[in-house]
């Protein structure tokens, strides 16, 4: 089992700057991945960010390519999503997972097997 624990949402204004953390714990050593979703209200589930666990490499959504970056601490087992310049159309609640498998790839909810809690982020204009 691997549980998850996101923290760092809130109301922010549009050009500002938000960082989330998602913690996790258990059987770490199992990590194949990381990656971020977002739900905005009426909207499906979207991939957001992931990163390998260990090779590091990072895989990002167009949308927010170039504005979210996601760092990593394996010492802490926690991986962040640090969002620049945020818009309105950021609003969502935004999810953690971890992968033990690299199947259907990274980009897909599906090949998640834990998630977090989420947390809310709301970005006014």
């Amino acid at each position: 089992q691997v549980q998850l624990v996101e923290s760092g949402g809130g109301l922010v204004q549009a050009g500002d700057s938000l960082r989330l953390s998602c913690a996790a714990s258990g059987r770490t050593f199992s990590i194949y991945a990381m990656g971020w979703f977002r739900q905005a209200p009426g909207k499906e589930r979207e991939f957001v960010a992931a990163i390998s666990w260990s090779g590091g490499n990072t895989y990002y959504a167009d949308s927010v390519k170039g504005r979210f970056t996601m760092p990593r601490d394996n010492f802490k087992n926690t991986v962040y999503l640090q969002m620049n310049i945020l818009k309105p159309e950021d609003t969502a609640v935004y999810y953690c997972a971890a992968a033990l498998t690299p199947r259907n790839g990274l980009r897909v909810g599906a090949s998640y097997d834990y998630w977090g809690q989420g947390t809310q982020v709301t970005v006014s204009s």
